[in-house]
């Protein structure tokens, strides 16, 4: 059972020593380019409109012309034949009576178009097209390799490296 134990720990202390050691140094920035990304960036935009309605308008209709003709026209009805036809005459003559006052009541009677303005708001989405900086892609040299890489901010002169060194097994 201590032998299980042992044989982790001797593990970790080998594979410890065969790992890399690395140090900090500095490279020469060869070329420094920024890379762009577009977004959208929608908004609303809004116009306010005038628009014309045609509104229909006419004068009050009088019925008086229609009440006096009715009943003069039964009167009148009234006095042409006799028995069942008195009655039919009469009301034929009601009702003539009545379309004709109607008319010379409301002959004079207009009908009028007007133009009643009123505001309409009409919106929409437009896209905003921004360009913007994402990174920027830096070349730098050190000791004669030529490397690239891809930083948030933009470098100096020099852009500080970290080294590893581990050795190659057979």
């Amino acid at each position: 059972m201590s032998r299980l134990i042992l044989i982790p720990g001797v593990l970790a202390v080998c594979l410890g020593s065969a790992s890399a050691n690395s140090f900090e140094d500095t490279a020469r920035v060869r070329s420094v380019e920024p890379e762009y990304e577009r977004i959208s960036m929608p908004r609303r935009e809004c116009t306010v409109e005038t628009v014309y309605e045609t509104r229909k308008t006419q004068s009050e209709r009088s019925y008086g012309g229609a009440v006096v003709g009715g009943i003069a026209g039964g009167l009148l009805g009234n006095q042409v034949g006799k028995g069942h036809g008195r009655e039919a005459a009469t009301a034929v003559g009601a009702v003539i009576g009545a379309l004709a006052g109607d008319r010379l009541d409301n002959r004079d009677r207009r009908t009028e178009y007007e133009q009643v303005p009123s505001e309409i708001q009409r919106c929409r989405t437009v896209d905003d097209w921004q360009t913007r900086v994402t990174g920027y892609r830096v070349v730098y040299d050190y000791r004669g390799q030529q490397y690239s890489t891809v930083l948030r901010d933009k470098p100096g002169k020099t852009l500080p490296v970290r080294v590893s060194v581990e050795p190659l097994l057979p």
